[in-house]
Parts: C-alpha cells; sequence; structure tokens
C-alpha cells in the first residue's frame, strides 16, 4: 500500500479509536505515514517542475483546513476527513502519478545515503536559511492555530460559530496570498523578493498585534485585523521558501524536502504549548511567540539566506 493509503488507514483507526492506547499508536503510525508522503510529493514536483513553474505547485493549505474543520466539528472529524482525503489521493497516486526521478539521478545505499545527503544539505549555509525562514513562520503558525480560539472566544467573548467566521476568513487570506505569489512568480517576480515581502508582512502583523495589545488593551477588531495580515504573509512565506529550498537542495530533492518539512512541524509542535505557559488573561503571550518566530525568520533570510544573492531563482545555478 503506498503512502496516502497507509495515511487513510491510520486516520479512519484515529477516526474511530475507542481507547487512548489504539489513538496513540494509530496517531503515531499515521503521523510517520503521512510524514513521508509530504516528502515524496514535494520530491516529485522538484523532479517534474522547474523555474517559474514550481511555486505554483507549493502551498499549504493543512493546518489552517484543519482548523476550520475543528473549529466546527470535533476532533474526530480531522481524522475522518483525513481518512476521505488519503483514500482520494491514493486514487490519484496510482492512476496518475508516475515515477519522476530519471535513472541517472536515482541513489542507492538506503539510510546511509539519505544521511550523508542531509548532512551535506545541513552544511549549506543558504539553503539552511531557507529551511530556517519556513521553519520560524510555521512556529508563528501554529502558535496562531494553537492560541486564536482561546483569544477569541475566551477573551473577546465571540460564539463558536463566529471564531469560525473568523478563523475561515483569515485561511482565505493565507490561501490568496500564496495564489498571488504564484501569479507574480508567473510574471517573472523574483522568488526571493516575494519571500523578502512575505516574512516583512509577518513581521509588520506579529509586532502590530503586540503594538495592540501593549497600547489600548485588548480589541477584537483589531486582533482580527493584525492576524489577517500575519496570515496573509505566512501565505507568501510557504510557497517561496518551499520552492527556492527545493531548487537549492535540488542535487538531494529527498532530503531537502525531509529538512524543510521536519524542521517546519517540529518549531511548530515546540511554539504551540508556549502560549498556554504565560497567563490566560492577555492575548500578549500568543502576540509575542509569533513576533519573535517572525523575527526568527527575518534573522535567518538575512544572515543566511541572502536573498539579494539570487538563490534558487530560475535562472540561477544552484
Amino acid at each position: 500500500m503506498s503512502r496516502p493509503g497507509w495515511c487513510a488507514a491510520f486516520s479512519l483507526v484515529c477516526a474511530v479509536a475507542p481507547n487512548v492506547g489504539l489513538l496513540t499508536g494509530a496517531r503515531f503510525l499515521q503521523g510517520v505515514a503521512g510524514a513521508a508522503g509530504m516528502v515524496l510529493a514535494r520530491a516529485v514536483l522538484t523532479d517534474r517542475f522547474h523555474g517559474a513553474e514550481l511555486p505554483r505547485h507549493f502551498a499549504i493549505a493543512a493546518p489552517v483546513l484543519g482548523g476550520v474543520v475543528l473549529s466546527v466539528s470535533t476532533w474526530r472529524a480531522v481524522f475522518a476527513v483525513l481518512a476521505v482525503l488519503g483514500g482520494l489521493l491514493l486514487f490519484a497516486v496510482v492512476r496518475r502519478v508516475p515515477e519522476s526521478l530519471p535513472p541517472e539521478r536515482r541513489r542507492s545505499g538506503g539510510f546511509v545515503n539519505t544521511f550523508r545527503a542531509m548532512g551535506t544539505l545541513l552544511g549549506r549555509r543558504a539553503f539552511m536559511g531557507y529551511v530556517l525562514v519556513v521553519a520560524f513562520v510555521a512556529a508563528a503558525l501554529f502558535t496562531y492555530i494553537s492560541g486564536s480560539s482561546f483569544v477569541f472566544e475566551n477573551l473577546h467573548g465571540v460564539s463558536s460559530t463566529t471564531y469560525s467566521l473568523i478563523f475561515a476568513t483569515n485561511a482565505v487570506g493565507m490561501l490568496l496570498a500564496g495564489a498571488v505569489f504564484s501569479r507574480l512568480a508567473g510574471r517573472g517576480v523574483r522568488l526571493n523578493t516575494l519571500l523578502a515581502a512575505g516574512v516583512g508582512v509577518v513581521l509588520v502583523g506579529a509586532l502590530a498585534q503586540v503594538l495592540l495589545v501593549l497600547s489600548v488593551g485588548e480589541s477584537l477588531v483589531g486582533t482580527w485585523v493584525t492576524l489577517f495580515v500575519t496570515a496573509s504573509g505566512i501565505g507568501l512565506v510557504f510557497p517561496g521558501g518551499m520552492s527556492i529550498g527545493q531548487a537549492v537542495g535540488r542535487m538531494a530533492p529527498g532530503a531537502a524536502s525531509a529538512l524543510l518539512g521536519g524542521l517546519q512541524f517540529l518549531f511548530g509542535a515546540l511554539a504551540s504549548p508556549l502560549v498556554g505557559l504565560f497567563g490566560e488573561d492577555s492575548s500578549l503571550p500568543m502576540a509575542v511567540i509569533m513576533l519573535v518566530a517572525a523575527a526568527g525568520a527575518g534573522l535567518a533570510l538575512v544572515a543566511l539566506a541572502r536573498p539579494w544573492q539570487g538563490h534558487g531563482e530560475p535562472a540561477a545555478s544552484v
């Protein structure tokens, strides 16, 4: 069974699991299968598309769409949706996705060569710069996902239905920003320019939220607007960072994809629990954590990725 098939099967087990033990085991195996599928999918895209075509096929909708499902239903519904999507992906992979890597570019040696390739990529300053940009922005995104329900429902007193509307609106902003990125990249705008703009938007949105809380206190409309801005910036960063990162790491697309995806979710997992550790009477902890993550992305962009050098551009030699 291919990775989408295993992911669908374990997602279904999670959706109907009668106890925590079975849920934990199935969730771990589902995560392994899902992670493998994501790594392979990005590697296949890198094999099949090049230059300005590549960003059109990168987007990150899963976390925000998962949040939308969770905001209108229970956690079991998330796994049910994943099971259905996994089944559809299995059908699509079997019918429409042939082997994408030419024989002359295939590597033997299993895990040893894979980890050797990862070690080589870890030593490439520019590549790690783009990896860290994506990872820090992922931390900001998962902080928003984990903390926004508390901020809007507990602090601002909105209903679960209204919160679902707010979350969905911000998700649409993020997806539209990704579409804008793809359109501009297709028209020849430099990928690094778009990525830097996205990081700048994330920084502006996060800083505005911190300053808003410190100056005027909690504001429903102000929080919604600043988080919408931040989410839109994230929608620019992800396709840019992943496209350039995969281009710079083209010599080992699977290893590059693993590092891009692995650190992205590692940073997100580390940041999410921090929101609840600093009190529950203000949105400031969420805003500060998002600002710190955005600042980390900006630092990685300037100090390591150095976008003015044009790494990963369609005409650049990587």
